[in-house]
């Protein structure tokens, strides 16, 4: 059997504070997340689902319960372990679409291939994926010259360059036109129905109905 790209066990995620109860985030979540398929958590700001997004990125260790990517615990391996496997596992993107500011479009999209030296390589997927996201003419463009849908774009296209078996997105719609909203779904849509196992959050309906499965948080 082939094990889920992504799957979270138990989960739990909870803050200290002093003098008061822990900050209770998540309690005891499981959801699995197979190859080619799409899963949305859905519900309300501040219901955790960012701090659900990291921690099944291996950003964030859960308090409690595992994470697993194909069948490897990476809630129980060092930091340097998991941000190695990372790398080659999973492509993150945060809400912020966040960019370096010294360098163009294309080069924040090449950046995940700088350590292997294969930037050059890539160079075509890079304009190809900005392309697809409807941002191909900005790929000289730096992040003070986008707006914040373009950055947002651009950093999913980073996200994408080493084709990751888990694809984890915050809010990827929040920021863009019903037009360009409609053009990540898509997209996302076609990239889980190729292989990839796609965790995003939302409050996009559209975006929610897209998913093949989803959890509403509370």
């Amino acid at each position: 059997m082939i094990s889920a790209p992504l799957a979270l066990r138990d989960v739990s995620i909870r803050y200290p504070r002093a003098g008061a109860p822990d900050l209770v985030i998540i309690e005891n979540l499981s959801v699995d997340v197979p190859a080619g398929r799409m899963h949305c958590l859905a519900g309300r700001s501040g219901s955790g689902k960012t701090s659900v997004l990291k921690t099944a990125a291996g950003l964030v260790r859960p308090t409690s319960g595992s994470v697993a990517w194909s069948g490897v615990v990476v809630s129980a391996q060092s930091d340097d372990a998991t941000t190695a496997l990372r790398r080659t596992h999973v492509g993150y993107l945060d809400q912020g679409g966040v960019l370096i500011d010294g360098l163009t479009s294309l080069e924040n999209v090449l950046l995940p291939a700088v350590p292997d030296r294969r930037s050059r390589d890539l160079g075509r997927r890079g304009r190809d994926l900005l392309g697809r996201l409807g941002v191909g003419a900005r790929s000289r463009s730096h992040p003070s010259e986008l707006s914040g849908g373009e950055r947002q774009r651009v950093a999913l296209a980073r996200a994408l360059l080493l084709e990751p078996r888990l694809l984890v997105v915050d809010e990827p719609t929040a920021s863009l036109d019903r037009q360009n909203a409609d053009g990540v779904i898509a997209l996302l849509r076609s990239i889980a129905d190729a292989g990839t196992a796609v965790l995003v959050s939302a409050h996009d309906p559209q975006l929610i109905d897209a998913a093949d499965t989803r959890t509403v948080m509370t």
